[in-house]
Protein backbone atom coordinates (compact mmCIF):
# COMPACT_ATOMS: atom_id res chain seq x y z
CA UNK A 1 0.00 0.00 0.00
CA UNK A 2 1.97 3.04 -1.18
CA UNK A 3 1.93 6.05 1.12
CA UNK A 4 0.56 9.22 -0.41
CA UNK A 5 2.31 12.46 0.58
CA UNK A 6 0.26 15.58 1.27
CA UNK A 7 1.70 17.12 -1.88
CA UNK A 8 -0.10 14.40 -3.87
CA UNK A 9 -3.53 14.90 -2.26
CA UNK A 10 -4.88 16.59 -5.39
CA UNK A 11 -4.18 13.49 -7.46
CA UNK A 12 -5.50 11.19 -4.76
CA UNK A 13 -8.87 12.95 -4.68
CA UNK A 14 -9.05 12.57 -8.48
CA UNK A 15 -9.42 8.81 -7.91
CA UNK A 16 -13.16 9.15 -7.39
CA UNK A 17 -15.87 6.54 -7.18
CA UNK A 18 -18.60 6.60 -9.85
CA UNK A 19 -21.30 3.96 -9.80
CA UNK A 20 -19.10 1.85 -7.49
CA UNK A 21 -16.05 2.03 -9.79
CA UNK A 22 -12.81 3.74 -8.74
CA UNK A 23 -11.37 5.89 -11.53
CA UNK A 24 -7.76 7.07 -11.59
CA UNK A 25 -5.17 8.35 -14.04
CA UNK A 26 -1.98 6.63 -15.14
CA UNK A 27 -0.08 8.06 -12.19
CA UNK A 28 -1.98 5.64 -9.96
CA UNK A 29 -2.81 3.00 -12.57
CA UNK A 30 0.90 2.29 -12.97
CA UNK A 31 1.09 1.15 -9.34
CA UNK A 32 0.39 -2.56 -8.91
CA UNK A 33 -0.04 -2.19 -5.10
CA UNK A 34 -2.70 0.47 -5.74
CA UNK A 35 -4.68 -1.79 -8.08
CA UNK A 36 -4.24 -4.81 -5.83
CA UNK A 37 -5.37 -2.81 -2.79
CA UNK A 38 -8.60 -1.84 -4.55
CA UNK A 39 -9.22 -5.44 -5.55
CA UNK A 40 -8.64 -6.66 -1.99
CA UNK A 41 -11.33 -4.22 -0.82
CA UNK A 42 -13.79 -5.63 -3.32
CA UNK A 43 -13.87 -2.44 -5.42
CA UNK A 44 -14.24 -2.23 -9.17
CA UNK A 45 -11.66 -0.01 -10.83
CA UNK A 46 -10.73 1.45 -14.21
CA UNK A 47 -7.36 3.20 -14.38
CA UNK A 48 -5.11 4.70 -17.00
CA UNK A 49 -1.77 3.04 -17.68
CA UNK A 50 1.33 3.92 -19.70
CA UNK A 51 1.63 2.23 -23.08
CA UNK A 52 4.70 0.25 -22.01
CA UNK A 53 3.04 -1.48 -19.03
CA UNK A 54 3.52 -5.25 -19.39
CA UNK A 55 0.62 -7.70 -19.64
CA UNK A 56 0.17 -11.38 -20.49
CA UNK A 57 -2.36 -13.01 -22.82
CA UNK A 58 -5.37 -14.25 -20.91
CA UNK A 59 -4.57 -17.88 -21.78
CA UNK A 60 -1.02 -17.78 -20.40
CA UNK A 61 0.00 -20.96 -18.55
CA UNK A 62 2.55 -21.66 -15.83
CA UNK A 63 4.91 -24.51 -16.68
CA UNK A 64 8.00 -26.18 -15.27
CA UNK A 65 11.05 -25.01 -17.24
CA UNK A 66 13.32 -27.58 -18.81
CA UNK A 67 16.72 -27.45 -17.11
CA UNK A 68 20.10 -28.78 -18.08
CA UNK A 69 21.23 -32.15 -16.76
CA UNK A 70 23.79 -30.66 -14.40
CA UNK A 71 21.71 -27.62 -13.55
CA UNK A 72 19.81 -27.15 -10.33
CA UNK A 73 16.14 -28.13 -10.54
CA UNK A 74 13.78 -25.19 -10.68
CA UNK A 75 11.54 -24.61 -7.69
CA UNK A 76 9.02 -22.28 -9.29
CA UNK A 77 6.82 -22.30 -12.36
CA UNK A 78 7.37 -19.85 -15.19
CA UNK A 79 4.90 -18.59 -17.82
CA UNK A 80 4.95 -20.30 -21.19
CA UNK A 81 5.03 -16.90 -22.92
CA UNK A 82 6.71 -13.63 -22.04
CA UNK A 83 4.78 -10.51 -21.14
CA UNK A 84 4.56 -7.71 -23.70
CA UNK A 85 3.74 -4.00 -23.65
CA UNK A 86 0.09 -2.97 -23.63
CA UNK A 87 0.37 -1.13 -26.94
CA UNK A 88 1.80 -4.24 -28.63
CA UNK A 89 -0.93 -6.43 -27.16
CA UNK A 90 -3.61 -4.25 -28.77
CA UNK A 91 -1.75 -3.71 -32.05
CA UNK A 92 -3.66 -6.48 -33.83
CA UNK A 93 -6.95 -6.03 -31.95
CA UNK A 94 -10.17 -4.97 -33.65
CA UNK A 95 -10.83 -1.25 -33.09
CA UNK A 96 -14.39 0.01 -33.17
CA UNK A 97 -15.98 3.47 -33.14
CA UNK A 98 -17.91 3.96 -29.89
CA UNK A 99 -20.03 6.87 -28.65
CA UNK A 100 -20.45 7.07 -24.88
CA UNK A 101 -22.55 10.22 -24.27
CA UNK A 102 -23.80 13.51 -25.70
CA UNK A 103 -21.70 16.63 -25.28
CA UNK A 104 -22.33 20.31 -25.96
CA UNK A 105 -21.28 19.82 -29.59
CA UNK A 106 -22.99 16.49 -30.23
CA UNK A 107 -22.15 12.88 -29.52
CA UNK A 108 -18.73 12.16 -28.05
CA UNK A 109 -17.00 9.28 -29.79
CA UNK A 110 -13.64 7.67 -30.42
CA UNK A 111 -12.22 4.32 -31.51
CA UNK A 112 -11.79 1.67 -28.82
CA UNK A 113 -10.40 -1.86 -28.56
CA UNK A 114 -10.50 -4.21 -25.58
CA UNK A 115 -8.95 -7.57 -24.71
CA UNK A 116 -8.98 -9.78 -21.65
CA UNK A 117 -5.42 -10.07 -20.31
CA UNK A 118 -3.49 -11.08 -17.20
CA UNK A 119 -1.67 -8.22 -15.53
CA UNK A 120 2.08 -8.64 -15.07
CA UNK A 121 2.06 -7.76 -11.39
CA UNK A 122 2.55 -11.15 -9.74
CA UNK A 123 5.60 -12.06 -7.65
CA UNK A 124 8.97 -11.39 -9.36
CA UNK A 125 10.67 -14.46 -10.77
CA UNK A 126 13.66 -15.13 -12.99
CA UNK A 127 12.22 -16.21 -16.35
CA UNK A 128 14.51 -17.88 -18.88
CA UNK A 129 17.37 -15.51 -19.68
CA UNK A 130 15.30 -12.34 -19.20
CA UNK A 131 16.21 -11.81 -15.56
CA UNK A 132 13.60 -10.87 -13.00
CA UNK A 133 10.13 -10.68 -14.48
CA UNK A 134 6.73 -10.41 -12.81
CA UNK A 135 4.52 -13.48 -13.02
CA UNK A 136 0.93 -13.25 -14.32
CA UNK A 137 -1.49 -11.62 -11.93
CA UNK A 138 -5.26 -11.19 -11.99
CA UNK A 139 -7.38 -11.21 -15.12
CA UNK A 140 -8.54 -7.79 -16.29
CA UNK A 141 -9.63 -5.76 -19.29
CA UNK A 142 -6.97 -4.01 -21.37
CA UNK A 143 -8.62 -1.12 -23.22
CA UNK A 144 -7.18 1.15 -25.88
CA UNK A 145 -8.57 4.50 -27.01
CA UNK A 146 -7.68 6.19 -30.28
CA UNK A 147 -8.81 9.79 -30.41
CA UNK A 148 -9.59 11.86 -33.50
CA UNK A 149 -6.16 13.47 -33.28
CA UNK A 150 -4.51 10.05 -33.59
CA UNK A 151 -3.36 9.98 -29.96
CA UNK A 152 -3.74 6.65 -28.20
CA UNK A 153 -4.44 6.03 -24.51
CA UNK A 154 -4.44 2.76 -22.60
CA UNK A 155 -6.39 1.55 -19.56
CA UNK A 156 -6.87 -1.43 -17.27
CA UNK A 157 -10.18 -2.34 -15.64
CA UNK A 158 -11.29 -5.25 -13.47
CA UNK A 159 -14.90 -5.03 -14.64
CA UNK A 160 -16.70 -8.35 -15.35
CA UNK A 161 -15.69 -10.34 -18.41
CA UNK A 162 -19.19 -9.92 -19.89
CA UNK A 163 -18.94 -6.11 -19.96
CA UNK A 164 -19.54 -4.69 -23.44
CA UNK A 165 -17.21 -2.23 -25.16
CA UNK A 166 -19.55 0.76 -24.84
CA UNK A 167 -19.84 0.28 -21.07
CA UNK A 168 -16.06 0.03 -20.79
CA UNK A 169 -15.65 3.25 -22.77
CA UNK A 170 -18.32 5.12 -20.78
CA UNK A 171 -16.78 4.03 -17.47
CA UNK A 172 -13.30 5.15 -18.49
CA UNK A 173 -14.46 8.51 -19.85
CA UNK A 174 -16.48 9.22 -16.69
CA UNK A 175 -13.20 10.32 -15.09
CA UNK A 176 -13.61 13.64 -16.93
CA UNK A 177 -16.68 14.35 -14.80
CA UNK A 178 -14.70 13.59 -11.64
CA UNK A 179 -11.93 15.95 -12.75
CA UNK A 180 -14.46 18.70 -13.44
CA UNK A 181 -15.97 18.22 -9.99
CA UNK A 182 -12.49 18.35 -8.44
CA UNK A 183 -11.71 21.58 -10.28
CA UNK A 184 -14.97 23.21 -9.16
CA UNK A 185 -14.39 22.06 -5.58
CA UNK A 186 -11.05 23.86 -5.58
CA UNK A 187 -12.02 26.98 -7.51
CA UNK A 188 -15.50 27.61 -6.10
CA UNK A 189 -15.60 25.98 -2.65
CA UNK A 190 -12.03 26.24 -1.36
CA UNK A 191 -11.01 22.58 -1.28
CA UNK A 192 -7.35 23.59 -1.63
CA UNK A 193 -7.51 26.29 1.07
CA UNK A 194 -6.84 23.94 3.98
CA UNK A 195 -3.79 25.00 5.98
CA UNK A 196 -3.81 22.45 8.80
CA UNK A 197 -1.39 19.60 9.41
CA UNK A 198 -3.58 16.73 10.57
CA UNK A 199 -5.24 14.10 8.42
CA UNK A 200 -8.44 14.38 10.47
CA UNK A 201 -8.64 18.12 9.82
CA UNK A 202 -8.04 17.62 6.09
CA UNK A 203 -10.67 14.88 6.00
CA UNK A 204 -13.26 17.12 7.68
CA UNK A 205 -12.44 20.03 5.38
CA UNK A 206 -12.77 17.83 2.28
CA UNK A 207 -16.02 16.34 3.59
CA UNK A 208 -17.62 19.75 4.20
CA UNK A 209 -16.66 21.03 0.74
CA UNK A 210 -18.09 17.88 -0.85
CA UNK A 211 -21.34 18.27 1.10
CA UNK A 212 -21.56 21.87 -0.11
CA UNK A 213 -20.87 20.74 -3.66
CA UNK A 214 -23.58 18.06 -3.47
CA UNK A 215 -26.09 20.64 -2.14
CA UNK A 216 -25.30 23.12 -4.93
CA UNK A 217 -25.52 20.40 -7.56
CA UNK A 218 -28.92 19.38 -6.17
CA UNK A 219 -30.14 22.99 -6.42
CA UNK A 220 -28.75 23.35 -9.94
CA UNK A 221 -30.40 20.16 -11.18
CA UNK A 222 -33.69 21.06 -9.51
CA UNK A 223 -33.63 24.49 -11.17
CA UNK A 224 -32.82 22.93 -14.54
CA UNK A 225 -35.70 20.49 -14.08
CA UNK A 226 -38.16 23.28 -13.27
CA UNK A 227 -36.94 25.29 -16.27
CA UNK A 228 -37.48 22.34 -18.61
CA UNK A 229 -40.92 21.72 -17.09
CA UNK A 230 -41.92 25.37 -17.58
CA UNK A 231 -40.71 25.23 -21.17
CA UNK A 232 -42.79 22.12 -21.83
CA UNK A 233 -45.82 23.72 -20.13
CA UNK A 234 -45.47 26.91 -22.19
CA UNK A 235 -45.07 24.92 -25.39
CA UNK A 236 -48.18 22.87 -24.59
CA UNK A 237 -50.19 26.03 -23.79
CA UNK A 238 -49.09 27.72 -27.01
CA UNK A 239 -49.96 24.61 -28.98
CA UNK A 240 -53.41 24.46 -27.31
CA UNK A 241 -54.10 28.13 -28.10
CA UNK A 242 -53.08 27.66 -31.71
CA UNK A 243 -55.23 24.55 -31.94
CA UNK A 244 -58.27 26.23 -30.40
CA UNK A 245 -58.01 29.21 -32.76
CA UNK A 246 -57.64 26.85 -35.67
CA UNK A 247 -60.67 24.84 -34.58
CA UNK A 248 -62.88 27.93 -34.15
CA UNK A 249 -62.39 28.83 -37.78
CA UNK A 250 -63.86 25.54 -39.04
CA UNK A 251 -67.59 26.11 -38.22
CA UNK A 252 -67.79 29.46 -40.03
CA UNK A 253 -66.01 28.03 -43.02
CA UNK A 254 -68.35 25.08 -43.03
CA UNK A 255 -71.46 27.32 -42.82
CA UNK A 256 -70.35 29.56 -45.64
CA UNK A 257 -69.65 26.57 -47.83
CA UNK A 258 -73.20 25.17 -47.48
CA UNK A 259 -75.54 26.65 -50.16
CA UNK A 260 -78.80 28.33 -49.10
CA UNK A 261 -81.82 26.17 -49.57
CA UNK A 262 -84.27 27.52 -52.22
CA UNK A 263 -87.64 28.81 -51.00
CA UNK A 264 -90.65 26.87 -52.20
CA UNK A 265 -94.38 27.70 -52.06
CA UNK A 266 -96.40 25.42 -49.80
Amino acid sequence: KPEIALAEIDRAIAANVRFGCVLADAGYGLSAPFRQGLTERGLAWAVGIPRHLKVYPVDVKLIWPITKVRGKPRKHHVPDILSIAAEHMLASAKWKAVSWRSGTKGRLKARFAALRVRTADGPPQRIWDKGQQHLPGDEAWLIGEQRASGEKKYYLANLPAATDLRTLAATIKARWICEQAHQQLKEELGLDHFEGRSWKGLHRHALMTMIAYAFLQHRRLAHAGRKKKNQRTSASANHARRTSRHRRSHPSAAVSAVPTLPKTNP
